[in-house]
């Protein structure tokens, strides 16, 4: 039946509080995007992650991932300076 690592719809939807079309849409973006695959196998559509280009999302990601934190530690550290407001009112 299915290869390693591919599944359907309908197991992908079970852990997300999401219906079942909005998971396809999703997927239909993945596809779109190089970052899924997908074929037909019978009545069933299987889906399948393509890891390669999702390492490539994950390493450009990660770059911005490290700017943010070092703005965000900046932003903290000044906020940390301005002293902290009356709570007296």
């Amino acid at each position: 039946m299915a290869g390693e690592g591919e599944t359907t719809v309908t197991e992908l939807s079970k852990p997300f509080a999401i219906s079942q079309p909005a998971v396809s849409q999703h997927l239909r973006i993945l596809r779109e995007a190089g970052l899924a695959g997908s074929r037909k196998e019978g009545r069933l559509r299987l889906y399948e992650i393509e890891a390669n280009k999702l390492c490539q999302v994950f390493d450009w990601v990660s770059h911005f991932e490290q700017v943010w934190d070092e703005k965000l530690d900046t932003l903290g550290k000044y906020l940390d300076t301005q002293g902290k407001p009356d709570e007296g009112g």
